[in-house]
Order: C-alpha cells, then sequence, then structure tokens
C-alpha cells in the first residue's frame, strides 16, 4: 500500500504534449476532438494525435498547412512540425518528410 508521502513523491503534473515535440508524424496516426474547460470554467474544443498512447495536442493552425501540403502532394505520408514562440505569439511550420 502506498502512502501520502510516496504517492507525492512520484507525482509529475499532467503537461500537454504538442505535435511538435515528436520528430516525425504519420498522417494515418490516430486523431480525435478532445473537449476541455479553460481557466474561466469555459469550454472549448482541441484536436490530439495518439502516438504509442500518449496524446499530443494538433493546432488547427498545423491541420490548415497539412490540407494545403496534401493538395499539392496527396502521397504525403509523414510530415515533422517545428514550433517557435510561447502564447499567442506561437508559430507552427509543417515540413512534408519523405
Amino acid at each position: 500500500m502506498a502512502t501520502l508521502r510516496d504517492s507525492a513523491k512520484a507525482y509529475e503534473p499532467l503537461k500537454t504534449k504538442n505535435i511538435a515535440d515528436l520528430e516525425a508524424v504519420s498522417l494515418d496516426a490516430v486523431f480525435e476532438e478532445r473537449k476541455g474547460k479553460d481557466k474561466d470554467g469555459k469550454d472549448y474544443a482541441y484536436s490530439v494525435v495518439i502516438i504509442t498512447g500518449q496524446e499530443y495536442r494538433v493546432p488547427d493552425s498545423v491541420l490548415k498547412d497539412i490540407k494545403a501540403i496534401m493538395e499539392a502532394k496527396p502521397t504525403l505520408k509523414t510530415v515533422k512540425v517545428i514550433k517557435k514562440g510561447q502564447g499567442m505569439n506561437t508559430q507552427y511550420t509543417v515540413i512534408p518528410l519523405e
């Protein structure tokens, strides 16, 4: 039986992982919609890909860029996402890989 002390030592806060944390992402990765609440208690929706049981958030701008790339290259299978900045100044670059 674990004690509160043991649980506190082992505790790791939940962190939202981001698609940019991955080296590469298959476009066949499982994609799901999620719902959450912001700090003010308002509902919001967000998207994730699930890789080896871990969820990685996918910003809408990344989906938009992947769509544009797929229109030019319908056989696209893998991308890499690069993240620059933080908060409202975050920018994502999607790079097609093959």
